[in-house]
């Protein structure tokens, strides 16, 4: 079991708790994943895999390494839920269960027979929580639960796609992943004050919203503070690649200025060599810039490291 998988006793914090998920892809498998880490006991159900294959988790032909990772320690069991053969093993794990996930549409889980409120009637401690896309966030009212839609519609709506470029990671599906964990700890510990399960539901539209919340607010904009307008809070490209500048308090921003004047040789008296830049201004961003594309990132991050400047540098690949 990975670092990242493997619960020790003092986060086994789940131990005893028994999680059964239906959910395939990203979210609800990562979610499984987090869960794992906290102790959980965890069971995916999945349908009958294809002639040839290990699983019907699409995952695995995207990328196999991230369905093991995502699985690793989680009992799959195969099941077709569309059988009643297959309903009743999937009831005889409920039974036992602390926590159902889902990540079906909701009429399709209804066509099935395990809409929440079935669910809860034959399992009444049962906790629900069903990954959707989107929840009655239309601008009319309407309930967006059986859209279609992905990470990347959800990335886009949420204002996180401002250009023609691809985004760096699958920010909607991992912020539904933690969300997915908040809602089981939050049902479990509901249960505890009530005796009863709940149902919650997770729209990962509502994740990617979260994550957008600094850009909403303006500070990630082009023309903020953080979204390079800063000079000490920007990537430059150095002889070998490219470095991540985070000098954006004020000793920091002075500690790589000192810097750059002494490469220019402009360091004058004691109290040139204390005066705060102006770090907002094209002449500073301009004079970083320099400093920086004459050093490598083997060069930057040691001189980050003997002065204490928060940057990273990102190599080229080889």
């Amino acid at each position: 079991m990975s670092p990242s998988t493997s619960p020790t006793a003092a986060h086994a914090m789940l131990a005893g708790v028994h999680i059964v998920s239906l959910a395939l892809n990203l979210p609800g498998p990562a979610a499984l994943m987090r869960l794992r880490s906290l102790g959980a006991r965890c069971t995916k159900v999945e349908a009958p895999a294809p002639a040839g294959a290990a699983t019907s988790d699409p995952m695995a032909v995207y990328e196999a390494r991230a369905y093991a990772e995502m699985h690793e320690g989680v009992e799959v069991v195969q099941a077709d839920l569309k059988s009643p053969q297959g309903q009743q093993r999937l009831h005889a794990l409920l039974a036992q269960a602390d926590v159902l996930l889902t990540s079906f549409r909701p009429a399709a889980l209804a066509r099935l027979g395990l809409d929440a409120a079935a669910l809860q009637a034959r399992h009444p401690r049962l906790n629900v929580v069903q990954i959707v896309g989107a929840l009655g966030q239309g601008g009319d009212g309407s309930d967006r639960a059986n859209e279609a839609g992905h990470d990347l519609t959800y990335q886009a709506e949420a204002g996180l796609v401002p250009g023609m470029e691809m985004p760096a990671s699958l920010l909607a599906d991992m912020a539904g992943a933690l969300l997915t964990s908040e809602a089981v700890l939050a049902c479990l510990l509901a249960r505890e004050r009530s005796g009863a399960g709940c149902v919650r539901e997770v729209a990962l539209l509502d994740g990617a919203r979260w994550l957008a919340i600094p850009r909403r607010w303006g500070l990630t904009q082009p023309t903020a503070i953080l979204g390079g307008q800063h000079a000490g809070y920007r990537i430059y490209p150095c002889l070998d690649g490219r470095v991540a500048v985070a000098a954006l308090e004020p000793h920091f921003a002075l500690r790589l200025w000192q810097q750059v004047l002494i490469d220019a040789g402009a360091l004058g008296d004691a109290a040139q060599a204390e005066a705060a830049p102006d770090m907002l201004a094209d002449d500073t961003r301009a004079a970083i810039a320099r400093f920086v594309a004459g050093r490598s990132c083997a060069q930057l991050e040691a001189l980050a490291a003997r002065h204490d400047v928060p940057l990273y540098p990102m190599p080229d690949a080889p």
